[in-house]
């Protein structure tokens, strides 16, 4: 049996075709899912019972428990879920002027081993599936249509590195965006990667408008290795590479993360290697304070993004610094569930 929630309307089309029913009783399913909030298979309006009857033999409702919530001074509510083989994931909930944004978890622990990254303290156990993506989602929008607020903005960039579960979150990205499901435009949504050269070729050729980020953050090989291993497998050369094929193809801008870490990649040398490096793309260049935690690395003054940002900005470089959110509630990416796995040793 498989989730019901694991499904685009376009892969339950195919499943019904295979059943010799017609496609159309895919779009009654997504209605009573999504638009009546249906959790029992029998309760979806329009549909015969002989079809209910076959759904409930080969499809479940899968859930996510809330375990904790914690919201900060600034809004931002951070969820910590236990999935149902009892693994930890966090979920978090941002307000901003332009709407709700909820950025998503995708895998069960991290393999990147980013040194100033929390989600890397406990390696990957598995992926996530796309109902335990759609969930994350799905339940804070439940939530905020008490409101009658939605959840308009969808960000891929919480634990795990989505390019290293693809098959799933392109699968979660087709029903959150479906306008028989939770309808988050495809502009709206962006993927963030640490750089997989070799997805972002295939994720030139997904037929949605989705925006890609580079968890790029170093802008040398040498640093960059350092810090993320990832760059072993992975260099800035291949990067480029892949994201100048992206570009050619998808004719879509380009966001590069910057985490500011005091000492280590925030002197103006370091701002010109960047500026070398991103000029060679249509792009944004977004700096992040940094949240720190116990590995000892330290984010920069603010004297000292200051002083970065303005020589990107001599250099002509579409360049923005993050506001933070959540620093009082464990906001580092990760942090939440490393916590509640110290507490449950």
């Amino acid at each position: 049996m498989k989730s019901i929630y694991s499904v685009s309307r376009e892969s339950l089309e195919q499943y019904f075709i295979s059943k010799k029913m017609p496609k159309f009783r895919a779009t009654q399913v997504f209605e009573g899912l999504y638009k009546q909030n249906v959790n029992n298979l029998f309760d979806i309006k329009g549909l015969k019972k002989e079809v209910m009857v076959m759904l409930n033999e080969d499809f479940f409702f899968n859930k996510l428990d809330i375990i904790d919530k914690n919201e900060a001074e600034d809004g931002t509510i951070k969820y910590l879920y236990r999935l149902a083989d009892g693994s930890l994931i966090e979920t978090v909930l941002m307000v901003h002027n332009y709407g709700y944004s909820v950025c998503v978890s995708t895998q069960v622990g991290c393999n990147m081993g980013c040194a100033f990254c929390a989600s890397g303290e406990v390696k990957k156990i598995r992926d996530l599936t796309p109902d335990e993506m759609l969930l994350q989602v799905k339940i804070i929008n439940d939530d905020l249509k008490k409101q009658d607020l939605r959840v308009t903005n969808v960000v891929i960039m919480g634990i795990g590195e989505p390019f290293d579960n693809y098959e799933h979150v392109m699968e979660f990205i087709k029903i959150i965006n479906d306008d028989r499901a939770l309808e988050i435009g495809a502009r709206h949504i962006t993927v963030s990667t640490c750089g997989i050269s070799s997805k972002i070729y295939d994720f030139a050729s997904f037929p949605y408008q989705v925006n890609l980020a580079i968890s790029l953050h170093f802008a040398t090989n040498i640093k960059r290795s350092k810090y993320m291993r990832i760059n072993n497998t992975y260099s800035l050369e291949s990067i480029a590479d892949a994201l100048k094929f992206y570009y050619q193809k998808t004719n879509r801008r380009i966001t590069f993360e910057y985490i500011m870490l005091n000492g280590i990649n925030d002197s103006l040398e370091d701002a010109e290697e960047l500026a070398k490096f991103a000029s060679k793309f249509n792009c944004y260049i977004n700096l992040i304070p940094y949240n720190e935690t116990d590995n000892g690395l330290k984010r920069s003054s603010n004297e000292q993004v200051r002083k970065f940002f303005d020589y990107l900005k001599k250099k002509n470089l579409n360049v923005t610094r993050r506001r933070e959110q959540g620093s009082d509630i464990a906001a580092a990416c990760g942090q939440l569930r490393v916590n509640k796995l110290k507490e449950e040793l």
